[in-house]
């Protein structure tokens, strides 16, 4: 005999078959969301034939999905017949863009570089004062790091620091530059700048060898006995949006921007920099600005 409670409940059975359509989709979207990602992926307009076969299917099925998502602006077409990201693409990305937090997306990165160099972590912004650090992320290993979150670094005499500047905007930067004597280890202004607000010949030439290597160094100093190297993170405008660096005892480390730390560094800053929708960051792994 069936017992009541072996009975199969209805409003578990509605739940069970609603789930199970949710879980199914929407078979077509799904090809028309494979025509879009191999758009993406190519990151150039492309004719009909080259889109459909980079999305695994045939010309002729490929077409009605297209017409429809150039219909509603998703894509556009140009004179060629090539397809390319429409206006409400574009929409849809900046509205993606604007809710984007670069220290949230940064943070993904802090532990798994902590775990893969053994060094510590440090994320800065730039902000009212200058060079923030806004997280740190300490060493398993003994060291002596001054740093705090909270300090504000100067634009002179620290990597991170002088990774800022090297990216901030000239009409700017003399301005920041005048503070500089009231961060840590800061400088007297005209030590870096002339009476004009121009930048003096050498730390303007390491400014632009810092944009040039896409990272900066400092060894030994402003904290005797700790090396540091740091690299940029940008957003989607090209701006900065912070600066990663990773600190360690003098000799723990290679600190050649071509060594092993100097890498998995540049890779976790292109990796945030390609989240925050930086457009030369590639997907995560690509050449660094």
């Amino acid at each position: 005999m069936t017992r009541l409670h072996d009975m199969p409940d209805e409003a578990d059975e509605a739940d069970d078959g609603a789930k199970a359509q949710a879980q199914r989709g929407i078979q077509s979207l799904d090809s028309t969301g494979a025509l879009l990602e191999a758009l993406l992926e190519a990151a150039r307009p492309l004719p009909l034939g080259d889109l459909a076969r980079l999305a695994g299917m045939p010309a002729a099925k490929a077409f009605p999905h297209l017409v429809s998502l150039q219909k509603i602006g998703l894509l556009a077409r140009d004179a060629q017949g090539n397809f390319f990201p429409g206006p409400l693409s574009l929409e849809l990305g900046l509205a993606a863009l604007q809710r984007l937090s670069p220290l949230r997306e940064a943070e993904a990165e802090v532990a798994p570089l902590v775990e893969a160099t053994g060094l510590s972590v440090a994320l800065a912004v730039f902000g009212p004062l200058g060079p923030t650090v806004v997280r740190l992320e300490e060493s398993s290993r003994p060291q002596h790091v001054s740093l705090r979150i909270g300090t504000v670094l100067s634009m002179v005499h620290t990597a991170i620091g002088r990774v800022c500047a090297a990216h901030q905007p000239a009409d700017t930067l003399a301005g920041a530059l005048a503070m500089d004597a009231i961060r840590m280890e800061g400088a007297q202004a005209d030590t870096v700048l002339h009476g004009d607000g121009a930048l003096r010949h050498d730390y303007a030439a390491r400014l632009r060898q810092i944009r040039a290597d896409g990272m900066d160094q400092a060894l030994g100093r402003p904290v005797p006995g700790i090396n540091t190297l740091a690299a940029p993170v940008f957003n989607h405008a090209g701006q900065l949006a912070l600066v990663m660096a990773v600190m360690g005892s003098s000799g723990s480390y290679d600190t050649d921007f071509a060594g092993e730390v100097g890498q998995l560094l540049a890779a976790s800053a292109r990796r945030v920099s390609w989240r925050l929708g930086a457009i030369d960051a590639g997907a995560g792994e690509g050449a660094g600005r």
